[in-house]
């Protein structure tokens, strides 16, 4: 038996509870998915400029940084499995909004909440997602941000697949939502119920990042810098440096995001071997030698296998700093949503920074900023050792907990 906060829980429990927060990331993950692939019909039917378009897109940031510190609050006061049911609900049904947006104001706004619920529901399910790892004593955190990858893709798919039959995305959008949230729901069901202790306090209403989660959460702006950097300019790159084809450079940004799904998913095996610290150091070397190769690359194809590299690299690194934080302190939704405040924030400046330093130079430049930074995980990634020090604090009986190694 695994004990949590004066709670019980039977090793099935804790292993079916595994398998429903992976379900819950893969519904997460498929909500992103759904929406990046109807931007274009949203932006036209908001009748919105490109420059228009990206300011409503920074009000997601903007929700989700000012909407996570409260989320510590409500799983606290709910417990962990009405608050993941209500937040990820939220999340869900929060697709159908950018959709409906008229104009750019009412786009803001729907972002906003779009934002804010994403953040929200992002907090809570790796907060649970953390102690179940405590509970299992063995690195979980990579897979299910696996699966949140691979939910991702099935969203897109679906949303490609809705895209070239011209469908309106209100309609795909509101069947698509009525889908996740029936399955959010469902998988919520089997998660562990954890609350807090009769004599803890309750975390504020409004809770700051502590110190602790700023030195993880910056090993986590450099992964999650690569990863919006590689996403958003990797076909652009192809396209506009190395002149490869328009098929070429959207197999490039594809082949990225497959690479960081599965080695995220095969990544808890890796942790588990050889722990969070060697792992991202690890990740740090793969990731700079992937940026040499695309900084140097003077073919496509040398370009892609550079891009490939640093999906490999970096894949690991944010699930790594979300269990880092939730161990390294007694309030792990508010470290993590510390950290996730940091990320989010770094995947929101990438882009834009990637594209100002490419404007003032080029992007073989910029390109060689985000080298720079995958150097930094080898350089930083000693700060999640203190995570790994606190895995197996709950109790004796925790590490006893039987079941197959992921």
């Amino acid at each position: 038996m695994s004990q949590v906060g004066g709670a019980i829980h039977a090793p099935s429990q804790v292993r079916r509870s595994r398998y429903a927060v992976a379900a819950v990331f893969a519904v997460h993950g498929a909500v992103t998915g759904s929406f990046a692939t109807r931007v274009p019909w949203i932006q036209d039917h908001a009748g919105v400029s490109t420059g228009q378009l990206g300011f409503a897109l920074a009000f997601t940031a903007f929700g989700a940084a000012c909407a996570m510190p409260l989320a510590g609050s409500v799983t606290h006061r709910f417990g962990s499995r009405t608050a993941l049911r209500a937040l990820l609900a939220l999340w869900t049904l929060s697709l159908t909004l950018p959709a409906l947006a008229p104009n750019l104001l009412t786009l803001c706004l729907a972002m906003f909440t779009y934002g804010a619920s994403a953040g929200m529901a992002d907090v809570a399910m790796n907060a649970l997602g953390v102690e179940v790892e405590r509970l299992l004593d063995r690195s979980i955190m990579s897979g299910l941000h696996g699966m949140w990858s691979a939910g991702a893709l099935v969203g897109s798919a679906g949303g490609t697949l809705a895209a070239h039959l011209g469908a309106d995305a209100r309609v795909h959008h509101v069947l698509a939502a009525g889908v996740l949230t029936l399955l959010g729901l469902l998988a919520c069901r089997w998660v562990l119920d954890l609350r807090p202790a009769e004599d803890e306090e309750p975390p504020p209403r409004f809770a700051l990042p502590p110190r602790s989660a700023l030195l993880i959460g910056a090993v986590g702006f450099c992964a999650v810098f690569a990863e919006g950097a590689s996403l958003d300019w990797s076909a652009v790159y192809l396209r506009d440096e190395l002149a490869s084809s328009a098929a070429a450079a959207a197999a490039c940004t594809t082949g990225f995001m497959f690479t960081m799904a599965v080695a995220r998913i095969a990544g808890d095996a890796v942790v588990n071997r050889f722990g969070a610290v060697r792992t991202v150091r690890a990740g740090g070397v793969l990731a700079a030698m992937g940026g040499l190769l695309i900084v140097l690359a003077g073919h496509p194809a040398v370009a892609m296998g550079g891009f490939g590299l640093m999906g490999l690299g970096i894949a690991v690194v944010v699930p790594l700093c979300f269990a880092a934080a939730g161990h390294s302190g007694p309030n792990p939704s508010q470290a993590i949503a510390g950290v996730a405040t940091i990320t989010y924030t770094s995947g929101l400046i990438a882009p834009s920074l990637i594209g100002g330093v490419a404007q003032a130079t080029s992007l073989v430049v910029s390109f060689g900023v985000v080298t720079l930074l995958a150097c930094g995980l080898v350089l930083f990634a000693g700060v999640l050792r203190s995570g790994e020090r606190t895995r197996a604090k709950v109790s004796p009986q925790a590490a006893a907990v039987p079941g197959p190694r992921p």
